[in-house]
């Protein structure tokens, strides 16, 4: 099979699942598609490249195509659903945050953030107000994937640790998340209730007749 671009970025993925981004080095891609790591140089010509390679693919997957909300769709809405699809994004990969926020120039994220931005400007929003609020939902959207994505103490780390002692130091932050997931709530719903403060947030700052 020939090499290629779009061989190598796909073997890169496959790699990335394996073993996260760490494990994504020049030297194991090579291996793994059976050739000389120069070969890669002419495709993808240092370990940046192949980074900013790796979000868009992973960007792609979730985003094949954009789209404008409806006409009658309110725009805090459709930029809600626009931000959980990112989540999705890069949930769906190991390190898929960490890859975003390495990527050096993303087309594909710089596509997504100009329809949200020329998005909120035909709904009237001011052009450095939409800016900050598009910034701000991506920022803590990505912010929000690596805090999930980062490693869970191991038990080295946890040796000694006391959680009676704890919970005794910090009762309001321990009930706090007791109480949050006792219902059954998830993860899940912990992203979009945030994210629906800072929409919220952007809202009132965007509303013209505000005092």
């Amino acid at each position: 099979m020939a090499l290629d671009r779009q061989r190598i970025v796909t073997e890169a993925v496959a790699l990335l699942d394996a073993e996260g981004l760490e494990g994504v080095t020049l030297r194991k891609l090579a291996a793994r598609l059976g050739v000389r790591q120069p070969t890669l140089y002419w495709h993808l010509p240092s370990k940046a490249a192949l980074v900013t390679a790796l979000a868009e693919a992973i960007l792609d997957q979730e985003f094949p195509e954009l789209a404008p909300p409806e006409p009658d769709e309110r725009w805090q809405d459709w930029l809600g659903g626009l931000a959980e699809r990112l989540r999705r994004a890069l949930l769906a990969h190991p390190d898929g945050a960490r890859v975003l926020s390495a990527s050096q120039l993303s087309l594909r994220m710089a596509a997504i953030s100009e329809l949200a931005m020329s998005t909120l400007v035909t709904r009237g929003v001011p052009l450095r107000q939409a800016r900050v609020i598009v910034l701000t939902i991506e920022r803590f959207t990505v912010g929000h994937v690596l805090e999930e994505q980062a490693p869970r103490p191991d038990a080295k780390a946890l040796d000694g640790f006391d959680m009676t002692v704890f919970a005794e130091q910090h009762p309001t932050m321990v009930s706090g998340i007791a109480e949050y997931f006792a219902p059954g709530r998830t993860v899940d719903d912990l992203f979009r209730e945030c994210l629906d403060l800072v929409i919220a947030g952007a809202t009132a700052r965007s509303d013209p007749h505000r005092e």
